[in-house]
């Protein structure tokens, strides 16, 4: 190598850089970026604005829909469908459509088994039937009668098969004897039957073989009260007591313990013979739900007045266990 003299190395230049050219390739980056970035992050925007208007809307009606449930009151369970009659039936009897009420009570009779919303049933309804066969309200198991020549108010009673207290409480006649030809009369025409029960103490009473009204008895001592079938044979208002020395006592002496009315019973079908029972008022009310009668079925004297009334001779009764 040739030996380089300070001469030389002054006139030594190294070569010249060109500054454009970087300047040039960092213009060129700036446009790619600015060329890819921009659009796909406008793009990147514009998307997540849909989603926030597609988003938005939904969110504020769910929110407005919630609002409304919660302000709305909550609805309140159906009524029970038993208490919902029973509530129908008794503004009915408030309005005097007994009949409509009578309806809706033996309904339900058929239907409900709770042994406290039957006595419920059972007492409201046997106040409705006695309301309408001992007024001259329609209803109807009444027919319509024209009173004809000849005709005298105990020929009626028998012909349809009740009675002269029930057809003067049912026509507002005040003496049966004196009646008017012309007449137009609302006469009951139905038949009636009794059950009675030694153990519940019960006497039920029923019309055209449908409920009609229960009544608390006393029975006999010891289970002297004769189970079996019997017909009422008599009927009698104000009756006699006989002793069982055979002393007779009058009507009305403390010592008669018949109370108002005396309904005769008599054997029928295979029931043997029984003398001496029947189903009498008394003037011990405490006794009734008892066992304390000599075999009869005792009724308070209210009780008894009032079936008195409303059952002919002939009717049927029948006594279990």
């Amino acid at each position: 190598m040739d030996e380089m003299t300070v001469k030389d190395f002054d006139d030594f230049k190294p070569p010249r850089r060109r500054p454009w050219i970087l300047f040039a390739l960092g213009l060129a980056l700036i446009a790619f970026a600015i060329h890819y970035f921009v659009p796909k992050r406008a793009k990147n925007l514009e998307s997540d604005k849909k989603v926030a208007t597609d988003v938005e809307p939904v969110a504020i009606a769910e929110q407005t829909a919630m609002s409304a449930q919660m302000a709305q009151p909550s609805k309140s369970p159906d009524p029970d469908p038993v208490l919902k009659s029973l509530t129908m039936a008794a503004a009915l009897e408030k309005d005097g459509e007994l009949v409509m009420a009578r309806k809706i009570y033996l309904s339900l009779l058929d239907s409900v088994s709770n042994v406290t919303t039957r006595a419920t049933i059972e007492q409201e309804l046997g106040d409705i039937n006695v309301r309408l066969v001992t007024t001259p309200m329609a209803m109807p198991e009444k027919v319509e009668y024209v009173i004809q020549r000849g005709d005298m108010a105990e020929k009626i009673a028998r012909r349809f098969g009740t009675t002269v207290e029930l057809l003067q409480l049912s026509n507002d006649i005040r003496n049966p004897n004196i009646i008017r030809l012309g007449d137009r009369w609302r006469v009951l025409n139905a038949k009636f039957a009794i059950k009675a029960s030694r153990k519940n103490k019960l006497l039920t009473l029923y019309m055209n073989e449908r409920f009609f009204k229960v009544y608390s008895v006393g029975v006999g001592k010891y289970g002297k009260t004769p189970i079996g079938t019997f017909v009422i044979s008599e009927r009698i208002r104000e009756p006699v007591w006989w002793r069982p020395d055979g002393k007779e006592v009058p009507y009305g002496s403390p010592e008669n313990i018949l109370g108002t009315h005396w309904l005769t019973l008599r054997a029928s079908g295979d029931t043997p013979d029984v003398r001496g029972y029947g189903i009498h008022g008394t003037w011990d009310d405490a006794s009734i739900g008892k066992e304390e009668s000599a075999g009869c079925l005792r009724m308070h004297n209210k009780d008894v007045a009032e079936l008195y009334t409303i059952i002919p001779t002939g009717t049927p009764v029948t006594i279990a266990e």
